[in-house]
């Protein structure tokens, strides 16, 4: 399954070859041309000389993990972290270290040795390291060195009411949203760009947006939903199972309120459910992208995505079958001539 295989594979930031190899491969036949740039963001090209707009679909590759950085001598390793990750999330949880290397699990001092101050304030990173069970520091020099990473070693699995649980659905929801989408070979000028580094500044879209100079660009993101029992409603930002969120504002973006006027038209004439995404900090690859040139039209749209940039995360599967049907039928109507500039 196309989802399982994207989130399984291993691809922090500046280290996305191995979901760059599954993409090519996933991509064979539905291209008319594929290339990458120097930083490793790789390009999908359809019907580049067609009429009309040129529209370039965005997903980043990458995903938060951490780096070794010290091997101590008695052979665990101290890390520190590869994008945004909360430390009260990371205490005993296993890890994969490299695409093919040791397993591990991320260890502290235990609580039952922990003092009284200590116990009153969360662990730090610094308090934290890996444990791959090896005798000493020239054990462990043999399965890994300083500048390895690691991710989470969580496996894909279906749960509960037609969800979804992995470790990195953001971003390769968004991924595989628009695998599907170059798949079904829309009648449009299509670019497809599989970008890298989002979750350290939105460098791989900040490049990709110069390079395709598109007229029209969409981000295709996972993004935060803090919908649990006794949430306000206005801290929710989405909602699962509520359908595609659009984006209105975050951290770096404020809609262009006639493309957002679009895509929300598109989705009720096709029936599609959708909501908007109202997140205060954060942002995604369109935040990059828009600014890039002389500007950028366009938005986002994203599948909700609880305990985000945590070791589980969970998804509604009606959410992402939605987000490929939005982003198909938007992009048809762009192609249609839908959205005048």
């Amino acid at each position: 399954m196309l989802l399982k295989r994207l989130t399984e594979a291993a691809g922090p930031s500046g280290f996305e070859d191995a979901v760059r190899d599954l993409l090519r491969a996933e991509l064979d036949g539905a291209a008319d041309c594929m290339y990458t740039d120097v930083l490793g963001t790789l390009y999908v090209e359809q019907n580049r000389d067609r009429s009309g707009p040129l529209v370039m679909l965005d997903a980043h590759m990458d995903e938060v993990g951490l780096m070794v950085v010290h091997v101590e001598d008695n052979g665990l390793l101290r890390f520190r972290t590869i994008g945004g990750i909360d430390p009260r999330v990371l205490v005993s949880k296993p890890v994969r270290i490299g695409r093919d290397g040791p397993f591990g699990v991320i260890g502290s001092k235990p609580l039952h040795l922990q003092d009284g101050e200590e116990r009153k304030h969360p662990l730090s990173v610094d308090q934290l390291y890996i444990d791959i069970g090896a005798r000493d520091k020239d054990d462990a020099l043999r399965a890994v060195e300083p500048g390895d990473v690691a991710v989470f070693a969580t496996q894909y699995g279906e749960i509960g009411e037609n969800c979804a649980k992995a470790k990195s659905f953001d971003d390769r929801v968004g991924c595989a949203v628009l695998v599907e989408t170059l798949r079904r070979r829309l009648p449009a000028r299509l670019v497809g760009a599989f970008t890298v580094q989002e979750e350290i500044g939105l460098r791989g879209a900040t490049v990709a947006g110069h390079r395709v100079a598109p007229d029209i660009a969409i981000a295709l993101e996972g993004t935060v939903c803090a919908d649990p029992v006794g949430a306000p409603g206005h801290t929710r930002g989405t909602v699962l199972g509520a359908g595609p969120a659009l984006t209105v504002q975050d951290g770096q973006t404020l809609a262009d309120q006639r493309f957002l006027e679009f895509m929300m038209r598109v989705a009720r004439d096709q029936g599609i459910p959708f909501q908007l995404r109202q997140v205060k900090g954060g942002s995604n690859d369109f935040g990059a992208i828009h600014k890039t040139r002389a500007g950028v039209t366009g938005g986002g749209i994203s599948v909700p995505v609880r305990y985000i940039h945590a070791p589980a995360q969970i998804i509604s599967l009606e959410d992402y079958h939605n987000t490929i049907r939005l982003v198909a039928a938007v992009v048809e109507a762009i192609a249609e001539g839908g959205f005048a500039r």
